[in-house]
């Protein structure tokens, strides 16, 4: 059976687990993710490190007690940008669902709850990055993101969840 619940500061450790495992969206079947070691070295590691800052939120997806998957944002500046970066007020999304639970709606349930943690909180939109050939693209393009701007191999998108105006943007948020 899949819960899903908030992530809280006890889940730092497991959304650092989880951003080797966004990492290695590209890895062979069955190989294991790229070291957490190689990922907290690299521009990644302002997605998780240090969690929560102020303004982060997120979900956790658990099977049968072990926790599977997350999904967060996280507020990055322009001075310090994520791949998704569009503005500072527009924080970032991270998602990942562990090899083995993949393929039951999990990253689906997880987007969608913390598309609605980011209603909840009045935020206007959130933004992600997506390399080409990310079968996740998909789920994406279901919850609304557009495509707003490209960079090399990947998409950066957006989903609006206000507009300027402050009028709510219809979405599949549960």
């Amino acid at each position: 059976m899949v819960t899903i619940r908030r992530a809280g500061s006890d889940d730092a450790a497991f959304l650092l687990e989880m951003l080797a495992e966004a990492a290695s969206w590209d890895r062979s079947p069955g190989s294991p993710p790229r070291a957490l070691e190689d990922v907290l070295a690299g521009p990644s590691a302002h997605y998780a490190e240090g969690w929560p800052h102020a303004g982060d939120a997120g979900a956790i997806a658990e099977l049968d007690g072990r926790m599977v998957g997350a999904c967060w944002f996280r507020h990055l500046a322009a001075d310090d940008p994520g791949w998704g970066y569009v503005a500072d007020d527009v924080p970032e999304i991270s998602i990942a669902v562990r090899e083995d639970a993949r393929g039951r709606g999990i990253g689906t349930r997880l987007l969608d709850e913390t598309i609605a943690l980011a209603r909840d909180r009045g935020l206007r939109a959130l933004s992600l990055s997506v390399s080409d050939g990310n079968h996740a693209r998909r789920i994406y393009d279901r919850a609304g993101f557009v495509a707003v701007d490209r960079d090399d191999d990947a998409t950066t998108m957006l989903l609006t969840l206000v507009d300027l105006d402050g009028h709510e943007q219809p979405g599949d948020a549960p």
